[in-house]
């Protein structure tokens, strides 16, 4: 996760107080980030920091924590049946490993700054999980027969692509930016965030998509649920496309 240098501080000369009003002093805007990961999940990712802090973690460490909570979910997904047991302890491990990726990069800028090293492993952890998930649901939902194996089966093959694709896009538009010489998100960290954008994108965000995972217990709630989220992402990335293609076409050659 690309992270701004905060002043150093030294884990056994601050209280675990001191260290989250310092990190909540250089919290990054993050422009109309989703209502979740904005309001909540950064939260407890910024807790999550201090704490790590304190015990003196790196972000490469919190990385890895964050990867195996998710990891677990995800084969949990792909070998178990749909049961209320199950979907408890999915949705608990999707959520903790969310929040564990949003500390790292907190934790770096409590370390004084992040690497490329750190930057690149959180973005390929990312990566994985963003088609991997879909995928696990894919096969829950072929294993189990809970919709049967008819055409429904295309919405988490599709959801996959949708998630990959807009990812990419996402880390690739700020590549282009920055090569170029444009306005990036890192660099409008000093804007005032749009709450209005951060509600109208929800349906786009990842904490949301953890949470729907506690309606497996019901497996037709949850399809039809997390069906409605795919149909949203996928709307949300062609008008997403459209405005980038837009965008990009105006950076100077």
């Amino acid at each position: 996760m690309t992270a701004t240098s905060l002043r150093p501080g030294a884990a056994g000369t601050e209280t675990l107080g001191e260290t989250l009003r310092r990190l909540s002093g250089a919290q990054k805007g993050a422009k109309g980030a989703p209502a979740y990961s904005r309001f909540v999940n950064r939260k407890l990712g910024r807790l999550l920091a201090a704490v790590a802090f304190h015990a003196r973690l790196t972000p490469n460490v919190v990385t890895g924590i964050s990867a195996c909570f998710t990891a677990t979910a995800i084969v949990l997904i792909a070998v178990l049946r749909p049961s209320w047991p199950m979907a408890l302890a999915v949705t608990a491990c999707l959520v903790v490993g969310y929040a564990f990726d949003a500390a790292d990069g907190q934790l770096a800028r409590l370390r004084g700054g992040g690497s490329p090293a750190g930057e690149w492993l959180d973005h390929m952890v990312d990566a994985a999980k963003t088609s991997s998930l879909h995928l696990a649901v894919l096969l829950n939902f072929y294993r189990s027969e809970a919709v049967g194996r008819g055409p429904w089966l295309l919405v988490p093959m599709g959801f996959a692509v949708v998630a990959a694709v807009l990812f990419f896009g996402t880390m690739l538009n700020e590549a282009l930016r920055e090569r170029h010489g444009a306005v990036t998100r890192a660099s409008r960290t000093a804007e005032r965030p749009s709450i209005l954008r951060s509600l109208l994108v929800v349906p786009t965000d990842y904490g949301l998509l953890c949470w729907v995972f506690v309606l497996l217990g019901a497996p037709v709630v949850f399809f039809s649920v997390y069906t409605a989220l795919f149909a949203a992402t996928a709307g949300y990335l062609l008008l997403a496309c459209l405005k980038w293609f837009r965008e990009i076409g105006r950076l100077p050659r």
